[in-house]
């Protein structure tokens, strides 16, 4: 997906977390804001897969023990949830090693524990 479809998908979810954040609140579990963003994706024909497992290859073997983001969204790009007191670089280093195992682009880290969800988003280019 070229940058400019990828940059408007990315503006697209960070105001669907947004609407979320502004409904509910700060301080639920990631899994309630998981559930709720998987419904926005479908209310409004957003293709993602949840949870997907995506292999570690390894020397040319390809490890099914690999991880699971949260959202894979448009084969494009990946959405990791967090709900705690604040992104953590080890947060920002889970979601770049995703995309370089992944060979995605482009990450989101939200952060839905945040007191203004703006301030709990990082966006990642690679």
């Amino acid at each position: 997906m070229e940058l400019q479809k990828l940059n408007a998908l990315s503006e697209k979810i960070i105001g669907l977390a947004i609407e979320i954040h502004r409904t509910l609140g700060p301080g639920l579990l990631e899994s309630v804001y998981e559930q709720c963003l998987a419904y926005e994706f479908r209310s409004h024909n957003i293709e993602f897969t949840l949870e997907p497992p995506v292999p570690v290859i390894y020397k040319g073997i390809s490890i099914d023990c690999g991880f699971r983001p949260d959202f894979i969204v448009g084969n494009s790009m990946i959405v990791e949830l967090k709900s705690v007191e604040k992104n953590l670089p080890v947060h920002e280093a889970q979601l770049l090693t995703y995309l370089k195992i992944s060979g995605l682009r482009l990450g989101l880290l939200i952060n839905f524990n945040s007191k203004l969800l703006k301030d709990g988003i990082t966006r990642i280019i690679v």
